[in-house]
């Protein structure tokens, strides 16, 4: 039967320590989880400011749901397009410093816009290996080439340039890589794109609203400032604590794809009680030097707590705080004892990240609390 494949490779998964499990949450996203009737210190979620279920997003929410309705009703170039959106957008790229932005539904479909509207066949993207999923997935859409070169590997990087004939380059990669925690060596990206007359399309997912003066952003991090050849994405579900995504660009590049990226053109707008949370978001964002500085202290706690074990904590310095195990029966085996222990963490497999890599993804957020950290570092001791 043809089904049948489908069976043995799910047997497979299990077998490998491979299958995913989902979870439903019975509480609000936040620190503080209730799943299957347990209540959980949660270290799985991106809310790293602890936006998601803050009052002030809710109240703006409702206000924008009994002004705006709940849905736009159309795409925006039809009809969807509503003032909150056009509002949002206009905010976006104030706070970021481009000309102008973009609206998207999700990061995923912002990713796939970009890159198949700027390159195709007999074009070439230079990708960082440990790019996210959809700018892997965009790449392919797109035809061009795809030439990756190993991760942060600058040099090797520069002799794929160099040996190109392609007609349009485009250099790809996170800002902040989301399993390894780390960044991007941006200003000699954006040298190298200088150099060879390239694109630079920055994904900014785990940055955006983190790093950089005021929550700016990884280009505010390294003190770039706007450059018509980049294309910044920045999420707004994640830091941002609603939904959504935005692309900051020129204007003659943000035009270019409000005419040609099909993942904004075919699809419905978002709702604009998104947008009304979100304009809210952005100031709670610029006002939130306390949160960050929230999140630096628990990554020092964390960091310094583990010190000393066998646990092999990465070299990240944001939000995103890997603990290498490696193999993977043993990582869903330690996550299993945490969530004995009332912490949730997620174990981290391949293909999300290379065989043998396999880790716990502690996600830290400004909700959380110095003692929940502790908890969590005392938790992981004791394992070790």
């Amino acid at each position: 039967m043809i089904w049948n494949e489908l069976e043995n490779g799910l047997t497979d998964l299990e077998r490998e320590g491979l299958k995913r499990v989902r979870r439903t949450l019975e509480a609000p996203c936040g620190p503080l989880a209730r799943v299957d009737g347990r209540d959980l210190i949660s270290f799985c979620s991106n809310d790293y400011l602890g936006l998601a279920n803050d009052p002030k997003l809710i109240e703006a929410a409702c206000a924008g749901a009994k002004k705006w309705g709940v849905g736009s009703g159309a795409s925006h170039l039809v009809s969807g397009h509503l003032s909150p959106h056009e509002e949002l957008e206009e905010e976006l790229a104030a706070f970021t410093g481009f000309p102008r932005a973009l609206l998207f539904s999700t990061g995923y479909m912002a990713n796939l816009g970009i890159i198949v509207a700027l390159v195709g066949r007999g074009d070439a993207v230079f990708a960082d290996k440990l790019n996210h999923a959809s700018l892997i997935d965009a790449v392919q859409l797109s035809r061009a080439d795809h030439q990756r070169y190993p991760h942060g590997d600058l040099d090797a990087l520069e002799r794929l340039l160099a040996a190109s004939k392609a007609k349009r380059k485009l250099i790809l990669t996170d800002a902040v890589f989301s399993m390894d925690g780390d960044l991007a060596p941006l200003p000699e990206l954006l040298q190298l794109a200088e150099r060879f007359d390239a694109w630079l399309v920055i994904d900014d997912a785990h940055g955006f609203g983190v790093l950089g003066e005021h929550g700016c952003g990884s280009l505010s991090h390294f003190d770039i400032p706007a450059n018509p050849r980049i294309l910044y994405m920045g999420t707004l579900g994640k830091a941002a604590g609603a939904a959504g995504a935005f692309v900051a660009a020129s204007d003659t590049v943000v035009e270019w794809l409000l005419q040609r990226a099909r993942t904004y053109i075919f699809t419905t707008g978002s709702s604009p009680v998104i947008s009304c949370a979100l304009l809210a978001s952005l100031t709670l964002i610029r006002e939130g030097d306390e949160r960050r500085r929230q999140l630096r202290r628990l990554t020092l706690r964390l960091q310094n707590g583990l010190s000393g074990t066998r646990w092999q904590l990465m070299r990240s310095p944001t939000a995103i705080q890997p603990v290498i195990i490696g193999d993977n029966h043993e990582t869903l085996q330690v996550a299993l004892a945490l969530f004995d222990r009332g912490l949730w963490v997620p174990a981290i497999r391949p293909p999300t990240v290379p065989k043998g890599t396999a880790r716990l993804r502690v996600s830290l957020s400004a909700a959380h609390r110095e003692a929940h950290v502790q908890l969590l570092v005392d938790a992981l001791r004791e394992l070790a």
